[in-house]
């Protein structure tokens, strides 16, 4: 590949506004921190995008000494004249009370996507303004296996962390697992009955789900041995070896389980769990009580937030700490330790409560701005139940939750099924099968909850999201090796095509596609900063549609326009990849 250019460009959104932005400092030099408002059109045949300036510009500086503009078409109108000169717009035109549409250029749009095939996809990445953030996700109970319930922190924490590496932000991805508290006694007891020597490993505890559900029934079933439990947890956090080494038995244990589907979902994390903050909780607490912001109530330490009827408890009566008391610790080591500027919390909306009580409290110790939008800032990223057909929560027949290396193992073994059904069997080796099969089923089951506003409910349904059409990761990755089977047949070879070929969009369909392709890098900015995977889900499926508009109109091989339109192919199958590997999704190359 070509060495890239110095500079990245920016998104489509952001060189329109660049041009726009010189035109304001000529139209009203006197209003320097006027910001361009630049959209696409709502009505496409009016343009491509609309700057829509002229009304808010026109109620500012009306009125005012030396402004001549009758009404705010008179100033959209001056905007449009004194824009420079550029080869990216086409033509312009003032609509109504001063919209500015533009048109595009198609043959700026052509070189653009040429220059991204030269140089690769990282050259259309978004600029943001953060450099370090931290994304908080999946975060399991150690002694129970992932469930469910854990499918949506895991995909929707890994795509938003997928998506901020692809826009140059140094990520942090933390796994806050729950391995501390009381339940640790009970659970250590329990161990220490079963192997009385401490000699335990995976094969002699079995299940942990089932293991925690024996020693939670001996704790509420048994007064000696829930006596007993207690006194563990206080040996356990006095630092007794003992205790400490069956402590790091269960975690290790635990540990195993999560990475085997951590790595199914191809999922990267790095533990930093409840324990690891738990020295910095009584120094956390001490510069909260500096500032005045910690009281006594009926027996516990709390901060008290405005307009809420319950306070935020950080010390029990007891003297014990709990979650809030953990989350500041955390929250104040990542904003002075690891230095983040933007810290992503992606739980259930259930916590939501919790969230805001906790951001308050740190906007109120002064740690946080209190502007909204300003840095350092946290995000809590809530998300909606996964339901079954019967709408109420995904369980199993036995009123279980469902494990989620069951599910996923499900997934596989219905798209390899379906592969075998279409003969794949006898057309592929037994490794490409077991391959498509594991990357459909699983992005299957990914897309499935991407594609969902993540702040409502959705149910799972393995026949619709295995579907090869609608808005399917099936469909989609079908429609990817559909185009690369397009670019194999014409026998060219697409990388020196890249060097050698111009890419032109005469036809309308060419150019739709064309500047689909071309405005990437602003959805994945919009996902980003609205903290929504899902828009860059509407995104995808909407190219893989203009696609096949343009396909149905336009012959590739063996056309006149062939090199040309082989080049389109490739960028929009670029554009693809890129897209699902975001969404944490393994493409396939033929089917």
């Amino acid at each position: 590949m070509a060495a890239a250019p110095e500079e990245n460009i920016g998104s489509l959104k952001e060189q329109i506004s660049r041009v726009f932005e010189e035109s304001l400092r000529i139209t009203v030099p006197d209003e320097a921190e006027v910001a361009p408002i630049i959209a696409p059109c709502a009505r496409k045949e009016a343009g491509d995008y609309q700057c829509n300036n002229a009304m808010s510009l026109w109620s500012k500086i009306k009125g005012k000494e030396g402004v001549t503009f009758k009404g705010p078409q008179p100033v959209g109108k001056a905007i449009m004249e004194n824009l420079p000169p550029t080869d990216m717009i086409e033509s312009c035109s003032v609509a109504g009370p001063g919209f500015i549409n533009v048109i595009l250029s198609r043959q700026w749009i052509a070189q653009s996507i040429q220059r991204m095939l030269t140089y690769g996809i990282d050259t259309w990445a978004p600029r943001l303004p953060v450099k370090r953030a931290i994304v908080d996700f999946s975060s399991p109970n150690i002694a129970k296996e992932m469930h469910v319930g854990h499918l949506r922190s895991t995909i929707i924490g890994d795509t938003l962390a997928r998506m901020l590496e692809y826009s140059n932000v140094e990520v942090l991805r933390r796994n806050h697992v729950g391995d501390w508290g009381t339940q640790f006694g009970m659970l250590i007891e329990f161990l220490f009955e079963r192997f009385p020597d401490g000699k335990v490993n995976d094969q002699d505890i079995g299940e942990l789900e089932t293991f925690y559900k024996a020693s939670k029934q001996r704790f509420d079933g048994d007064a000696e041995f829930k006596a007993r439990a207690q006194q563990a947890v206080v040996s356990l956090q006095g630092g007794d070896e003992r205790y400490r080494k069956a402590w790091a038995q269960i975690c290790e244990i635990s540990r195993n389980g999560y990475e085997k589907v951590y790595q199914r979902l191809g999922v990267r994390l790095e533990e930093k769990g409840e324990s690891f903050y738990n020295p910095f909780i009584p120094q956390t607490l001490d510069l909260l009580r500096q500032k005045n912001l910690i009281e006594e109530s009926e027996g516990a330490q709390v901060i008290f937030i405005e307009g809420k009827k319950i306070p935020l408890i950080v010390v029990k009566s007891d003297g014990g700490f709990n979650y809030a008391s953990t989350d500041l610790a955390a929250l104040w080591y990542r904003l002075n330790e690891e230095k983040a500027e933007w810290i992503i919390y992606v739980t259930d909306v259930g916590q939501r409560e919790h969230f805001d009580m906790f951001f308050t409290a740190a906007k109120r110790a002064g740690w946080l701005p209190a502007e909204e939008g300003q840095y350092p800032r946290t995000s809590h990223v809530g998300f909606g139940l996964v339901l079954g057909d019967d709408g109420k929560r995904f369980r199993t027949r036995s009123t279980e939750v469902v494990k989620l290396v069951d599910l996923l193992d499900e997934a596989k073994i219905r798209c390899k099924a379906a592969l075998v059904e279409r003969g794949k069997a006898a057309e592929w080796t037994a490794e490409e099968l077991e391959q498509t099969a594991e990357a459909v089923g699983y992005g299957a089951v990914k897309y499935a909850d991407l594609k969902n506003n993540r702040l409502t409910n959705y149910t799972f349904n393995f026949d619709q999201m295995l579907n090869d059409k609608g808005n399917t990761a099936v469909y989609l990755l079908y429609a990817h090796a559909r185009i690369c089977s397009i670019i194999r047949k014409s026998g060219k070879d697409i990388e020196a095509l890249k060097k050698e070929g111009q890419l032109v969009l005469e036809k309308d369909e060419e150019r739709k596609l064309g500047l689909h392709l071309l405005q990437f890098a602003e959805v994945v900015e919009e996902a980003c900063t609205n903290l929504l995977p899902n828009v860059l889900c509407e995104y995808l499926y909407e190219l893989s549609e203009k696609f096949t508009s343009f396909y149905s109109v336009c012959q590739v091989v063996g056309s006149p326009e062939e090199t040309s339109r082989l080049l389109l192919c490739e960028a929009t199958a670029v554009v693809m990849r890129k897209c699902f590997h975001l969404l944490g999704i393994t493409p396939v190359y033929k089917i």
